[in-house]
């Protein structure tokens, strides 16, 4: 099914912005509030983060992304032409797949998907193919070395660059890095902020947010009740961009790096034979599971690096739920949930959510999809 991309469009006043974590807003983290869809009965209904085992069953399965936020947000300075010496900011993304890698005349090992933003955290830092820049330490001497080698596909934020070896590159992150942080964020907060309880694999640009509301606690009461959980790696690139095509199914989208292990291609295909469902908690989950889902939803073990698109145009096989965020509009998230339920219904219940004061984006509340 094909879907316009004027119907995942609607009005989200920056007052509904979530501009600081739930611990700043005086809540714990589990106590986001939750919208509840059953996209079968065409009904929603409200609750808390903390009320998810009611909605869950004996014998469900949770996958989660183990991937854990990195310090992805570098300083640079402009080393030639007209900018020289002016600071800016290199968003990493992801790294460049070794085939692509190849065509660019860069070693895999140093290789990077990366976005420049002005100082000010603006896209559209100026950068000319060729142009090298400094990652400066401290004190002022420059750690790394990066080349802008060429704009990436028909992305106008993203471009190719080298940078040394990705595990060096990495570990200036570590010591100058912050976080990937948007305007409407009230104040800085330390790289812990954008963690999950679970997350244990450093890679994602950006947090997968859809796992942050999970304590200790939850999990615990979920699995006494016996849902299992299992754990994908997807690392995530710079945040989901807008459609800008008027079909949905027409939007390009950009590699991640993702690994389903054995154990959780096993366990998802195990809760299907006996009748429970699997819930896929984030976006990032159900594009790792589909790109290796077969055409009779079980899925097999694999690596690699994925850009499946998943929307209303390819019917999802692999999860029967999805909890994820409440989602900016006409972005390539809300697409993926228009593929798991009508868009009318979801987008009545997002109008019912702004009344009740929902929050959006990445420190936000939280959607339960069932399907």
């Amino acid at each position: 099914m094909t879907v316009l991309t004027a119907r995942l469009d609607f009005h989200l006043p920056e007052s509904l912005f979530a501009a600081r974590p739930p611990e700043a807003r005086g809540l714990a983290r589990d106590q986001v509030q939750l919208l509840v869809l059953d996209a079968g009965r065409r009904s929603w209904q409200h609750a808390r983060f903390t009320d998810l085992p009611a909605f869950l069953h004996p014998g469900d399965l949770l996958v989660v992304n183990a991937s854990q936020a990195i310090a992805a947000s570098l300083p640079a300075r402009h080393g030639s032409g007209p900018h020289t010496g002016l600071p800016f900011r290199i968003h990493l993304s992801t790294p460049l797949p070794p085939w692509e890698a190849q065509t660019h005349g860069l070693p895999s090992r140093e290789a990077w998907i990366v976005e420049p933003r002005t100082a000010r955290g603006i896209p559209g830092e100026p950068i000319a193919p060729g142009e090298e820049v400094d990652i400066p330490g401290p004190k002022g001497g420059a750690l790394a070395r990066v080349r802008f080698v060429a704009p990436y596909r028909s992305f106008a934020r993203l471009w190719v660059a080298g940078a040394g070896a990705q595990e060096a590159l990495l570990e200036v992150a570590a010591r100058v890095g912050e976080p990937i942080r948007y305007p409407y964020l009230e104040g800085r907060y330390p790289i812990r902020t954008y963690q999950t309880v679970y997350g244990d694999v450093p890679g994602s640009a950006e947090m997968p947010s859809a796992g942050r509301p999970f304590s200790r606690r939850t999990l615990q009461r979920l699995r006494a009740q016996g849902v299992e959980v299992a754990r994908i790696v997807l690392h995530t690139g710079v945040s989901s961009h807008e459609i800008e095509t008027p079909l949905v199914d027409e939007q390009p989208t950009y590699p991640e790096p993702f690994e389903v292990p054995p154990a959780t291609a096993a366990a998802v295909n195990s809760a299907r034979q006996r009748g429970g469902r699997v819930i896929a908690v984030g976006t990032t989950v159900v594009r790792a599971l589909e790109s290796c889902a077969s055409a009779d939803s079980s899925v097999r073990p694999a690596r690699g690096f994925t850009d499946l698109f998943v929307s209303p145009a390819r019917p999802v096989r692999s999860v029967d739920g999805l909890l994820t965020g409440v989602h900016a509009p006409r972005s390539s998230h809300l697409a993926m949930l228009s593929a798991l339920v009508d868009p009318e219904l979801l987008l009545a219940s997002y109008e019912d959510a702004k009344s009740r004061g929902y929050l959006w984006h990445e420190f936000g509340d939280s959607n339960l999809i069932l399907r």
